[in-house]
């Protein structure tokens, strides 16, 4: 697996349910239906008051974590070319400007390392 992870901020003016509706019932569906070679798709919405955050920390600057799985780096490549042309970047582009502060996206490729706990002992 090859994953991404993106790091993304509501856009001023939408409370947390606006954003999470648009995000779940319109831009995901546009997302899926463009770039057919996403294997996996989590949103990880932000919930501020069971946060942690140490005192030296600056603020957060993102409402939600965002992961993309592809089945290996050929088939992140192919979707980011798909992404790279206007009738398909553009359209995903314009979608996120109802939503997103797009000035704040970040998105890193990573690699992930998962631990099996197993079944806990009861």
């Amino acid at each position: 697996m090859y994953k991404s992870i993106a790091l993304l901020k509501c856009k001023p003016g939408l409370t947390r349910e606006q954003f999470v509706d648009y995000y779940e019932n319109r831009h995901v569906p546009l997302v899926r239906s463009l770039l057919p070679e996403i294997c996996g798709y989590r949103r990880n919405f932000i919930d501020p008051d069971g946060a942690f955050v140490g005192p030296a920390c600056a603020e957060r600057d993102y409402d939600v974590i965002t992961e993309i799985w592809y089945a290996d780096r050929a088939a992140y490549d192919s979707a980011m070319a798909r992404h790279a042309r206007p009738e398909i970047g553009g359209r995903i582009s314009a979608d996120e400007e109802n939503f997103l502060d797009r000035s704040r996206i970040r998105m890193f490729v990573v690699e992930e390392h998962v631990s099996d706990f197993g079944t806990a002992a009861g």
